[in-house]
């Protein structure tokens, strides 16, 4: 907390000179210690919900065993070949992405050709 900016803040403001030697700034340095403490409990309670959320999770099926940083890396490749550009489900996603969009063009001009004839 840097007191000098926060009185030219105050100043600013209200046009009210605080001295650095104010026991408002004592305030202050109170609001931010009690401001610390409950977002380092909010964070507590989060991380708690979310640690509980992810185990019901993964006891349903919906999220794997492992963690995602403990979970099998891809296997390193020779070094002469080149990796792949893309994983079979991004290729999968891909098409279905170009379908889509050539479907949309088509819808498009043949609305555009429909007002074009009335």
């Amino acid at each position: 907390m840097d007191q000098h900016k926060l009185r030219s803040h105050v100043f600013d403001k209200t046009g009210i000179k605080v001295d650095v030697d104010d026991p408002i700034f004592a305030l202050v340095a109170l609001n931010e210690a009690v401001l610390a403490e409950t977002v380092g409990r909010q964070l507590a309670l989060l991380d708690a919900a979310t640690q509980a959320l992810a185990a019901q999770a993964r006891a349903a099926g919906g999220l794997p065993a492992l963690p995602a940083a403990a979970m099998a890396q891809p296997a390193p490749q020779a070094p002469g070949s080149a990796a792949p550009i893309f994983t079979p489900r991004e290729w999968r996603l891909l098409g279905a992405a170009a379908i889509v969009s050539i479907a949309c063009a088509l819808l498009v001009l043949g609305g555009a050709a429909l007002l074009y004839k009335l």
